[in-house]
């Protein structure tokens, strides 16, 4: 190899040198924006976060409505019952009303009406009567007295009723007071 050769090479070496580094300043320097694609570039981050805040608003929404739907459907039976219990007094009074004496067998039969309804009301509301025959339980049953057994009647079943106990489902309304045989 001789100078000439040598010197050429260092030529091209340099102007690799010096095309490479305009090339990594082109790189490296972002070309200026136009105060139009910075302000849409602004405007975009903007709509972005809106939409992740409309998202956010939407879920939290959408669980709010299933939770509270969740907590009707949960409270629904309990406040039935709550309603029913503080009527059955309306069908204790009926029931007395039909067993008074009354001249007036039209007005009796208008009672006796008013009561039937009210009883078919409740059945549609899924309340039913706890029978107050047979042999006494304890878990439907409250024994108010004892009364002593006579000919033919077994110790533990009940005697009499003194009021009527109510259900709505599996749910106690009111435990039938009752007399029992000792």
């Amino acid at each position: 190899m001789d100078a000439k050769d040598t010197v050429k090479e260092e030529e091209v070496l340099k102007e690799t040198e010096e095309k490479e580094k305009s090339g990594e300043n082109a790189v490296n320097e972002a070309p200026e924006k136009s105060p139009l694609e910075a302000e849409l570039e602004k405007k975009t981050e903007e709509a972005e976060k809106l939409k992740d805040q409309l998202m956010r608003n939407m879920a939290e929404y959408d669980n709010y409505r299933k939770r509270t739907s969740r907590e009707r459907v949960e409270l629904e039976p309990e406040i039935t019952a709550k309603t029913v219990t503080e009527f059955l007094a309306v069908a204790d009074n009926l029931e007395r009303a039909l067993s008074a004496d009354c001249a007036d067998e039209n007005f009796k039969k208008g009672v006796e009406m008013i009561y039937q309804s009210f009883m078919e009301t409740l059945g549609k509301l899924g309340v039913e009567q706890i029978p107050s025959e047979g042999e006494f339980n304890p878990s439907l049953h409250q024994a108010v007295q004892q009364v002593p057994a006579e000919e033919g009647q077994e110790s533990g079943m009940i005697a009499s009723t003194f009021q009527k106990g109510y259900k709505l489902g599996d749910k106690i309304l009111r435990f039938a007071m009752v007399a029992v045989v000792a």
